[in-house]
């Protein structure tokens, strides 16, 4: 599975519909972040080993209206989204927790 980029609010919004009942995890990050780039070769590989799941990627400062409607303040920080609903929230680049997320919700 592929992480999607997404475009703006409207991509957002259509993608989460896009999903149904399938779990997304929207992964809100900056380009010139750190922790962000160290945690993409983990969540590409996650994105191979939960194929029914969504991966999403928001960079907030391209979507700051996406960012603040979750109310983001730290990158990364992942969102855990089902049926358009925010079920769980992590923010850090901590592998573990995501694996944990991802078997909860899947």
């Amino acid at each position: 599975m592929v992480i999607e980029i997404v475009e703006n609010t409207e991509d957002f919004d259509t993608r989460l519909e896009d999903a149904g009942d399938k779990l997304v995890v929207v992964d809100f990050f900056a380009t010139w972040c750190g922790p962000c780039k160290m945690i993409e070769p983990f969540l590409k590989q996650q994105s191979e080993i939960y194929k029914e799941v969504v991966f999403l990627k928001v960079d907030v400062d391209e979507n700051e209206e996406i960012a603040s409607r979750y109310e983001i303040s730290c990158m990364p920080t992942f969102l855990f989204i089902k049926k358009k609903e925010k079920v769980d929230e992590i923010s850090g680049a901590n592998q573990d927790m995501i694996k944990q997320m991802l078997e909860k919700y899947k």
